[in-house]
């Protein structure tokens, strides 16, 4: 089976829009995070070498290497997302009254919640890397800087919304309301972050 992080550009998009289960919101905010750092690192590039910031080359190469891994993380998470929905959806499709339903889509439940919780933190994470970008990186590729964090952004709120979307139908609510607690917070820390990086680029450039 063709891993969906394999895909073209053009066949992944062409996939999202159809019938099929997966790629969905969680693997596309995946995707989103993963072209937001990748992004960052685009700034750190055309930064490193030059003398005009040749004291915080050190502190941009170790952007770099991080922002690399998330890179990572993301792409492998476009996959991990649909493997996470699979046993979900054979659940939905088991008769209601069926032997054991109940205690299968719980836990279904709380494997689909992981993935895209992995991605608000692995975005949260992102945003605080592209902050540093923005702040040291050049000036010539800071708007860059600023898309990223708008990209993450929009990974972080897709993960949340994926969360939710889980939690929701939960039975244990003490965990349920743990998993809403931390993508609340992770919320409000990180749409701020991202906000203020973008608009601290805006006026940075002529």
């Amino acid at each position: 089976m063709t891993k969906l992080a394999e895909l073209s550009c053009a066949e992944f998009t062409s996939q999202t829009a159809s019938k099929a289960p997966v790629p969905g919101g969680g693997g596309a905010s995946a995707l989103a995070g993963a072209i937001g750092i990748a992004l960052g690192n685009m700034v750190g590039q055309l930064t490193v070498g030059k003398k005009k910031y040749a004291d915080v080359e050190e502190d941009i190469i170790r952007l770099m290497s991080e922002a690399e891994e998330l890179r990572k993380e993301f792409v492998a998470c476009i996959d991990l997302d649909a493997e996470a929905f699979e046993p979900l959806s054979k659940v939905y499709a088991m008769p209601k009254d069926a032997e054991g339903r109940d205690a299968l889509m719980e836990d279904a439940l709380r494997k689909a919640a992981e993935v895209p919780l992995r991605i608000m933190e692995l975005s949260g994470r992102a945003i605080e890397l592209i902050k540093e970008f923005g702040e040291k990186g050049s000036i010539i590729a800071i708007s860059d800087a600023a898309t990223g964090a708008m990209l993450c952004r929009a990974a972080l709120f897709g993960g949340a919304i994926n969360v939710i979307a889980n939690t929701g139908l939960m039975k244990d609510k003490e965990y349920a309301d743990e998993l809403d607690m931390k993508t609340a917070v992770m919320m409000d820390k990180y749409a701020e972050m991202a906000d203020l990086v973008y608009a601290d680029v805006w006026e940075k450039l002529p």
